[in-house]
């Protein structure tokens, strides 16, 4: 009985071991590589393995007949196979196909500096704005540190990849803004109007940017205003060049802020040198109201108004060596409102409404002459986005922008009056298509009319980019940009049509271990720029639009956060070749903005010991060109190089109170921007000169920041640390 026993459980051990089934084989992704930790197992049993560090897996089984092997990583796609159980080996190379996550998938960045608390790769933050020594609280002082901008310090505005300051344009929340800077006088720096500390992120494109923004030939600027505080609070702000006081009320699903600012530079120049002579220094006063309301579920409402007026005279202005010199007055009033919404209208469906309104009045006084300016603009948009598949999402929208531009002048033959108004309609559509996790492609076009130029343009848009690695990732843009020509010259004639752009960009960047390091190469194609041939600028003929021109170079940035402890450093650098034929130009030359070497050092550092955070900026630009009319070569002079060294420093007193100082140009170099010259030259046939100065070789603010709440702990500044 035992032997018959042992007979069958030697049988059946045999036949259970002839019955089992090896499952081997390896698993990689698309490219090849093998995944370890893979989970293989046949549906509805336990039989199964994860793969070892080579990808490879090897496992038994004692079931027959025909299953389902499964395979499944984070991350990636599940995959199945059938597979029949008939006691042999089966071998199997599976390859998983990465599971796309629009979370994880590569973005389109070409052109694009982004400062936002909700990413975690940036190039600059928006505390950048306040704390970059030289920047003076000024957001675009502090974009000036970024690549692609080069320093006019005359002007002290945007000038970006061999673009005329006009070719940049501001919104706020998705609405235009008319008027962005200050108004001054002409080859005196002006600051933008608006307060860094009012915005929680900003977008710079410099170029590539999407069809939903037109009327730039060279770079848009978006910035998003801050959402519902956590709590009331006060703000004091008392500086050595002026006051301000806001106060924000809370309540369950919205906020209100009021704010009022006066400034007053004469304590300022009253302590440093002047190049100019003050009659009565620069004086503003303005007042801010923000609303801000939740609607519904995800819905947001966002309102800001401001009023500004400003002053200053300046002592015997030489706009004409040839005759008296006479002060210069400028009186500015400006009001600006926009407001915005934006909601999601179901999973797949959201939308966002802007609307802007501004009006500006400069009026200007330098005996016997009187100009006054007046400008009105309205601004409305509305668009629409769609997520139609996980891979395939689709923006459109409409834009009305209704521009007047009103000049009354007293000069000593007479009176003149010009004035006209356009109004512009334009359409966009944009599809966002991934391919993959790795690549992206972004296809658009946008239309414009212009019922003053009685012009319709069409534009096509176009940029791509792909993921090599988890932090490395190219772009590419490619588009036609259109730009109506400057209101000076649309004063005199609607004969004209609007001036292009065309852009390609190609860019590289990487970002890891608190380090970024990005290059872009560029090329940008100008068309139709507007000449003005001839003396008589008051005659629709002596305008067309026979100018070109082009503008190409190379930009890089490097920002590290991790080698020095407490430390955060960035460098830039921009080359830039460019020359063009427009406005009054004789011949194709370079333009007196450009500047074919640009330089930014900023360097970060918090002082535990002392509750500080220093900032110190070197900027250097090579020598721009300048047109002597003495000389028989256009535009044939070259200035003085750029160079400033700045310094900043903000102390935490308290928890609630910030001591800040600031000064540029600390070693003071003597910089010079060109000279004016006279319309008409002396007797002997020489047209006189006078150099143009900063208004003075060093500007520097110290203030006090505080900040009162029921929690006595915020402030603004307290992520410094």
């Amino acid at each position: 009985m035992k032997m018959i026993v042992s007979y069958i459980l030697f049988f059946l051990i045999g036949a259970s071991s002839i019955a089992q089934t090896v499952v081997t084989g390896k698993v990689a992704g698309e490219k090849g590589e093998p995944l370890p930790g893979v989970n293989v197992f046949l549906k509805g049993t336990y039989d199964g393995i994860s793969s070892n560090s080579k990808g490879e897996f090897r496992f038994k089984t004692n079931k027959t007949g025909e299953l389902v092997l499964l395979v499944n990583l984070l991350g990636y796609e599940p995959f199945s196979k059938p597979v029949e159980l008939k006691g042999d080996t089966i071998r199997l190379n599976i390859q998983l196909k990465e599971k796309f996550n629009q979370l994880n998938a590569v973005t389109i960045n070409v052109g694009t500096f982004e400062a936002s608390d909700k990413k975690q790769a940036v190039t600059i933050t928006p505390l950048d704005m306040m704390t970059t020594a030289g920047a003076a609280g000024d957001v675009y002082g502090a974009l000036q540190s970024l690549p692609g901008t080069t320093i006019n310090g005359e002007s002290g505005r945007l000038f970006v990849k061999g673009g005329d300051s006009e070719e940049s344009q501001t919104y706020i929340d998705g609405s235009l803004v008319a008027t962005p800077y200050n108004s001054s006088a002409p080859n005196l720096a002006t600051r933008g109007r608006f307060n860094p500390f009012m915005f929680k992120g900003t977008v710079f494109s410099t170029g590539g940017y999407s069809a939903e923004y037109g009327q730039a030939l060279s770079s848009v600027l978006l910035l998003s205003t801050n959402d519902i505080p956590a709590e009331d609070q006060l703000d004091f702000s008392i500086m050595s060049i002026g006051l301000d006081a806001s106060g924000t009320k809370k309540w369950s699903n919205g906020a209100v802020t009021g704010t009022v600012t006066y400034n007053n530079l004469a304590p300022y120049m009253s302590l440093a040198k002047q190049n100019y002579d003050w009659q009565k220094a620069p004086e503003s006063l303005s007042g801010e109201i923000s609303v801000r309301q939740k609607t519904g579920k995800s819905g947001m409402l966002k309102l800001y108004s401001k009023i500004d007026n400003s002053n200053f005279t300046l002592g015997q202005y030489p706009l004409a060596l040839e005759s008296k010199p006479a002060d210069f007055q400028l009186l500015n009033q400006n009001q600006f409102v926009n407001t915005s919404w934006n909601g999601q209208l179901s999973e797949k469906w959201g939308t966002n409404a802007a609307f802007s309104y501004t009006n500006n009045l400069d009026d200007i006084h330098f005996d016997p002459t009187k100009v006054n300016k007046y400008l009105e603009a309205f601004y409305l948009k509305n668009n629409w986005s769609v997520q139609l598949t996980e891979k395939f999402a689709l923006k459109f929208g409409a834009e009305f922008v209704s521009k007047s531009f009103d000049q009354h002048a007293e000069i000593a033959d007479g009176k003149h009056d010009n004035r006209f108004t356009n109004h512009n309609y334009s359409g966009f559509t944009e599809a966002q298509i991934y391919a993959s996790s790795r690549f992206v492609a972004r296809i658009g076009g946008r239309v414009e009319y212009s019922d003053y130029l009685n012009s319709f343009r069409a534009m096509p848009r176009f940029s791509a980019a792909y993921k090599i690695s988890g932090k490395s990732q190219f772009s590419a843009a490619y588009g036609w940009f259109y730009q109506n020509p400057i209101d000076d010259y649309l004063l005199y004639t609607s004969h004209l049509s609007p001036e292009r752009a065309d852009h390609y960009t190609f860019s590289f960047q990487s970002s890891a271990n608190s380090r970024t390091i990005r290059a872009e190469l560029y090329y940008k194609d100008y068309k139709s720029l507007v000449k003005l041939n001839g003396p008589e600028f008051y005659l629709p003929s002596s305008y067309d639009n026979s100018g070109s021109g082009y503008a190409s170079g190379l930009d890089f940035f490097w920002r590290d956060k991790k080698t020095i402890k407490n430390g955060d450093y960035w460098i830039s650098y921009s080359y830039l070749d460019t020359r063009r034929d427009y406005r009054n130009f004789p011949e194709k030359a370079v333009p007196t903005f450009a500047s074919k070497h640009n330089f930014s050092m900023v360097y970060k550092h918090w002082f535990g010991g002392l509750r500080s955070l220093a900032s110190v900026n070197f900027r250097y630009s090579s020598p721009r060109v300048y047109n002597n009319p003495n000389s028989t070569v256009f535009n044939g002079e070259k200035m003085p190089p750029y160079r400033s060294l700045d310094l900043s420093w903000s102390f935490l007193y308290r928890t609630n109170v910030i001591m800040y100082a600031a000064v540029t140009n600390l070693t003071g170099f003597k910089n010079e921007f060109g000279r004016s010259y006279a319309t008409v030259p002396d007797a002997s046939g020489v047209y006189q000169s006078a150099a143009i100065l900063p208004g003075s070789d060093r500007f520097f603010v110290f203030g006090c920041f505080i900040t009162l709440t029921r929690k006595g702990s915020a402030n603004q500044l307290d992520k410094i640390e």
